[in-house]
């Protein structure tokens, strides 16, 4: 091998490396949500006699935004698919947030119940989590690795996470790994949480904080 050739073969290893310590600290995350409709809606006279009128699946598309360690997680779209579904099946979805701020330890909640906004400050709870060193999965380019949580004593929560994004947070309110999570499957819930993409430049900052709310219920336990 010449020494040009092989100079070069090494300048690209190098760029390469270099290019793996970019770590993100700010960037809008895109989300996939899929719900099973037809399981999550449960069972009764009612549910049985229309749950065949609709769409198997539940699709919609959230946004995180984050930069100086805080986040927000709030709904941005519904797939065409999901557009069928009636509006009392995805109201309460449309008006759900999340705001975290992950250096304070603090969590900021909007959910929407009964047609009526809710909002919640609390400590942001750290979830415990096995790492499972050998499955990996690449998700919106981003090379994660899985982990294993277990919430309310019995709900298993598998999420794939990716150490090239600082933050350590995840949708909702799943947070507590060396890194950014990009995959995130609730089988007792029927539901997933996808990323579809990772955009880097206008980030919004001004966007990232919590929802203004008349009433605001504080959990002080």
């Amino acid at each position: 091998m010449s020494t040009k050739i092989f100079s070069l073969l090494m300048l690209l290893v190098f760029c390469r490396g270099v290019r793996a310590q970019q770590f993100i600290s700010k960037a809008v995350i895109e989300y996939e949500v899929t719900a099973n409709v037809q399981k999550t809606m449960g069972n009764g006279t009612f549910e049985d006699m229309i749950k065949d009128k609709l769409p198997q699946f539940k699709i919609g598309y959230y946004d995180f935004t984050f930069a100086d360690n805080k986040s927000i997680f709030k709904f941005d779209h519904w797939s065409d698919e999901a557009k069928k579904i009636p509006s009392w099946l995805k109201e309460g979805d449309e008006e759900n947030s999340w705001y975290c701020d992950y250096a304070m330890g603090k969590i900021n909640m909007q959910k929407n119940i009964a047609g009526s906004n809710l909002n919640v400050q609390d400590t942001l709870k750290k979830m415990n989590w096995r790492m499972i060193t050998n499955e990996n999965r690449i998700i919106a380019g981003f090379n994660c690795r899985k982990a294993v949580s277990i919430i309310f004593d019995s709900v298993y929560v598998f999420a794939f996470y990716t150490d090239e994004i600082t933050i350590s947070g995840g949708p909702c309110s799943i947070n507590g790994l060396p890194g950014m999570i990009l995959g995130v499957t609730i089988p007792r819930l029927f539901t997933s949480w996808i990323a579809t993409k990772v955009r880097v430049t206008d980030v919004k900052e001004d966007a990232i904080k919590p929802v203004s709310a008349k009433k605001t219920y504080e959990d002080r336990k």
